[in-house]
């Protein structure tokens, strides 16, 4: 009879163990389950967003080069006559208008941030300034323009004539011959007050091949 009792003993132990076994064999697939469960929705979650992230770059993209393709053949046959780079003037159009998304621009056909003192002819707007090591946000009176072309041919205009305190104000852009040192003479002749605003014409041109429009 002991050695009976000690059998089912030894039997209930046995049937204990496995029940544990099972148990935490079920708990760590559980847990397993779960944790490869979220993982696979964190990652599905950021591949979503990627693809968001992509499909509005995409279209971005393409935005900007639908406003290049208006606004290049313009700047191409207006900037042969004036001795300027056709790719200068889109990057810098693009830079100051935000590829035609400004008020200025969309308002005002205005692509360059020109400003006007005739209040007949110019309106009067809020814009940013580089002074002093920084940017400031300054209000001030820009030219209107009936079209992209207008604004474009006030532009090329600008550089042939020079300023009314200067005739020769932009002597080193006119006698550049590439859009890397075109793009370097318009900080030097005092352009822009942007110290970057050379290397961001630059970064633009090669972006989207825009010396293609200067062949």
């Amino acid at each position: 009879m002991a050695k009976k009792r000690r059998g089912k003993k030894q039997s209930n132990w046995l049937i204990i163990i496995e029940t544990f076994v099972i148990l935490f064999v079920l708990i760590i697939a559980f847990v397993s389950f779960r944790y490869y469960r979220r993982q696979a929705i964190e990652t599905e979650k950021i591949r979503q967003q990627q693809i968001a992230r992509e499909a509005t770059r995409q279209k971005i993209i393409k935005q900007h080069k639908a406003f290049i393709n208006e606004i290049g053949p313009v700047a191409q046959e207006v900037d042969k006559s004036y001795e300027l780079l056709p790719s200068i003037t889109i990057a810098q159009a693009c830079l100051e208008s935000n590829y035609g998304k400004s008020s200025l621009s969309q308002k005002y056909n205005n692509l360059f941030g020109v400003k006007g003192s005739n209040p007949n002819t110019s309106a009067i707007l809020t814009t940013k300034e580089f002074e002093k090591g920084k940017w400031i946000l300054v209000k001030a009176r820009f030219q209107i323009y009936d079209s992209y072309e207008a604004s474009i041919r006030a532009h090329a205009r600008l550089f042939q004539r020079g300023t009314s305190w200067n005739k020769n104000q932009y002597q080193h852009v006119l006698a550049a011959k590439y859009y890397q040192t075109q793009a370097h003479a318009l900080v030097k002749d005092g352009y822009a007050t942007d110290p970057n605003y050379a290397d961001k014409l630059i970064k633009i041109i090669q972006q989207y091949q825009l010396d293609r429009f200067d062949k």
